[in-house]
């Protein structure tokens, strides 16, 4: 074989590994710009799923003092970014019962249109936030409910013994948080609202829960049968754990509470258990379902804000959760009712500031 022959073979080789380098460069140039083209459609939509409300011009400065300290700068941040906040936090976190849709229908809903706040947590984290304290408040609680500023203008009237979530139906988030504030002393820091369909979509996506019962459920009106024990529920029977009230203990909303509380360390205990980032898949179904059922104080209205409040709580595990009700007793007026017990609820609320 000549010098030149051989030259020619070595030049075909180097001209075929130079032809599939170049098709490997090309096609991972392709999946880069493909993939940054997913990652910021995901963004974009995840961040365009969350709905706001802006509550701190709505209430202006006719509100509880926010609490004043010192942030301590977090470790977990990179030198070039912000410290993660590690202060006190007051969260009013409210689950909207949808009325109306066929898909909130279809999950029991039923015909009237609207929505109603079924549930009612002030979630308090503690400074450092490596512990916390979730406040139910019963939605039968009777409170003197403030005038409150409508987004078409005007105020609500001030009410006497009202219902506590009366105050939604009325308001929407802006009276809600005011109520809460008039009745705790306590400045709310953010409000978030999660709507119940979305709740479902979320414990799909998580694929399922676990709850434990201490007693047989049979409840009509939200249509779950349990026996005692330990269950796997996928979203529509979560959803229906969290509106029971009537298959349980003496049917007051005070049963339904301590099912809700049960399902929240639940979740969170899920949440923690499942490595979310080795499936980007079912990171992202994840995400769709939690930000497309939010609505937020204009404070946590993207997913940056949202993403800095949880890597905020990277500390926080399910076993340091506390959850408690507001002490209550029975209305005197009505016995299907109930009011803050005092002082015990006045000190709960105190502890909180």
């Amino acid at each position: 074989m000549t010098g030149r022959e051989e030259n020619g073979d070595e030049g075909r080789r180097r001209g075929r590994r130079s032809g599939a380098l170049k098709a490997v460069g090309l096609t991972l140039a392709g999946a880069l710009v493909l993939g940054a083209a997913a990652a910021g459609w995901a963004y974009w939509h995840l961040n365009s799923n969350i709905k706001s409300v802006d509550i701190n011009s709505a209430l202006g400065d006719d509100r509880p003092a926010q609490a004043v300290t010192t942030p301590t700068p977090s470790g977990t941040a990179s030198a070039s970014a912000a410290p993660l906040p590690t202060k006190a936090l007051n969260i009013l976190v409210l689950g909207s019962d949808s009325r109306s849709g066929e898909e909130n229908q279809a999950l029991g809903g039923g015909d009237s249109s609207g929505a109603r706040s079924d549930t009612a947590m002030v979630v308090h984290l503690a400074a450092g936030r490596t512990t916390a304290t979730v406040v139910s408040i019963p939605r039968d609680t009777l409170v003197t409910r403030p005038s409150c500023p409508l987004s078409s203008g005007g105020s609500t009237a001030v009410a006497y013994n009202s219902m506590f979530n009366s105050a939604y139906s009325v308001g929407g988030p802006v009276c809600a948080v005011k109520t809460v504030e008039s009745i705790t002393d306590v400045r709310m820091d953010h409000y978030i609202e999660i709507d119940f369909a979305g709740f479902a979509k979320l414990v799909d996506a998580l694929g399922g829960v676990t709850v434990t019962t201490d007693e047989d459920i049979d409840d009509d009106d939200s249509h779950l049968e349990l026996d005692a024990g330990t269950h796997e529920l996928d979203g529509e029977q979560a959803l229906a754990f969290a509106r029971t009230r009537h298959g349980i203990g003496d049917g007051s909303d005070l049963g339904r509470i301590g099912l809700q509380q049960k399902l929240v360390k639940a979740l969170l205990e899920q949440i923690s258990s499942t490595n979310l980032l080795t499936d980007p898949a079912k990171l992202y179904r994840v995400a769709d379902a939690v930000t497309g059922s939010l609505t937020t104080d204009t404070g946590l209205n993207s997913l940056t804000e949202l993403m800095r409040l949880g890597e905020s709580l990277h500390g926080l595990s399910a076993d340091r959760v506390t959850t408690v009700t507001m002490p209550v007793v029975t209305a005197p007026s009505n016995q299907y009712r109930v009011v803050a017990d005092e002082p015990e609820a006045r000190e709960l609320w105190e502890s909180l500031r």
